[in-house]
């Protein structure tokens, strides 16, 4: 029996999975440089226990929150895009269990519209 091919086998899967992880973490890292260029760390975080200003609630709520929310929402890219373009009303505060804000103000001037839906993309997929 010739056991070579699995022990090559085991080595490339391997390979395969380190490499795929180097490339998740330069997703990350590309993503989490966007938001901080564009602003969006001043009112949110990514982690469910983010602390807002004086240990508050955070201003906005935490990324992990919205992509635990909107699972599996088939809308969530396009709406959540446009919320990030265009604002949040303050007579809908969806949020207020998990943020201290009132609304999110329009975007458009801080980010390109492509770019906030890669950004809104990658944090739908945040576990």
């Amino acid at each position: 029996m010739n056991t070579e091919f699995p022990r090559n086998a085991l080595i490339g899967l391997a390979l395969l999975a380190a490499s795929s992880t180097v490339l998740a973490d330069a997703k990350d890292d590309a993503m989490r440089h966007l938001a901080s260029k564009s602003g969006c760390f001043i009112c949110h975080g990514i982690e469910l226990d983010a602390k807002g200003p004086d240990g508050l609630k955070p201003v906005g709520p935490p990324w992990k929150a919205i992509a635990a929310r909107y699972k599996g929402d088939k809308n969530a890219p396009k709406n959540l895009t446009a919320a990030v373009m265009g604002g949040t009303s303050p007579y809908s505060r969806h949020w207020k269990e998990e943020a201290s804000g009132v609304a999110m103000p329009p975007n458009g001037v801080a980010i390109r519209e492509d770019d906030a839906r890669k950004l809104v993309d990658w944090i739908l997929k945040l576990k």
